[in-house]
């Protein structure tokens, strides 16, 4: 008899383990049917991620140490040369990754939070509720949003948490538009209703009933919301009112090498050295979008 509990806990505890193989295993199969396409995406987005959270240690030098000569060539050390000021190009592009995806992903998580809580308690109450917040929503989308996150950068400053917050507010109308219209096909379902009748909170309808049912399409915005997010970011850098200096960030790279574009008819090099940071913005947009295509590919269970 006090041996049962034991052999009980340890039968559940190796189902679980093969539960979780199995899953891995899943996961693997789907990976390997994954056209190239979406295999280049992932592998572009790992690679990005890597030096991202490995910047400090792959920089091989500060990410504002400027006490190098300006614009020094391509090599002796500087891989894509200096800047301006002085400051090692290849090191800023590290940190500019670490920088640029990091406050893209922040931002896009907060406008998720934001846009998808509304849009799901509007869809959940309907009502005066649901007319307040989408017409609420109506309003901010009418405005243009990069004249609006101009206007609204310039009252508040450009410090890294107001930018966040700014463009979170602005591109969580899209995520409350799309999160509505996905769950208002679900909210009509019966065992919606079921979980209403019987006394479940919002939350509870809103965590357990409505949320796992329209994930595939949120994945799926997420990724595209990123993309635009990381692009609105960098805009605003090149307009100089995004991230701002001693910050390594591509939008900024550009805009502070672009000068160098008029010398390329005699070094190569260095009319190239602006195009670097916006290679790499349109390499992950591109790869980003590669996995999103994919993946909406699989969840709506069309083979070509």
């Amino acid at each position: 008899m006090t041996n049962a509990p034991e052999t009980y806990s340890a039968k559940d505890e190796v189902g679980q383990v093969r539960a979780r193989r199995t899953r891995w295993q899943r996961t693997w199969i789907e990976l390997k049917k994954a056209p190239p396409t979406a295999w280049f995406g992932m592998v572009v987005i790992s690679c990005y991620v890597f030096v991202a959270v490995f910047a400090s240690a792959l920089a091989p030098y500060g990410e504002a140490d400027s006490s190098f000569g300006a614009y020094l060539p391509w090599g002796d050390g500087h891989v894509f040369g200096t800047d301006q000021i002085g400051r090692d190009i290849f090191s800023r592009m590290i940190y500019g990754a670490r920088n640029t995806m990091g406050i893209a992903f922040a931002t896009t998580c907060l406008a998720f939070l934001v846009g998808g809580g509304f849009a799901l308690a509007a869809a959940i109450s309907r009502g005066w509720v649901d007319q307040v917040i989408s017409r609420f929503v109506d309003v901010l989308m009418a405005i243009p949003s990069l004249i609006f996150a101009l206007m609204l950068l310039s009252i508040f400053g450009s410090s890294i948490p107001a930018l966040i917050m700014i463009i979170a507010l602005l591109d969580s109308t899209r995520v409350f538009r799309l999160t509505r219209a996905v769950a208002m096909n679900v909210v009509v379902m019966e065992y919606v209703e079921a979980a209403r009748l019987r006394g479940e909170g919002l939350g509870w309808v809103m965590r357990r009933e409505i949320l796992p049912n329209i994930m595939p399409p949120l994945v799926a915005e997420f990724g595209l919301r990123f993309s635009f997010v990381f692009l609105t970011i960098a805009a605003l850098s090149f307009l100089g009112v995004g991230i701002q200096p001693p910050t390594a960030d591509w939008g900024s790279m550009v805009r502070d090498n672009a000068s160098l574009i008029q010398f390329a008819q005699y070094d190569w090099k260095a009319g190239v050295t602006p195009l670097i940071p916006a290679g790499a913005i349109a390499l992950l947009t591109v790869a980003v979008n590669f996995v999103v295509d994919w993946f909406l590919m699989k969840t709506s269970g069309l083979k070509e």
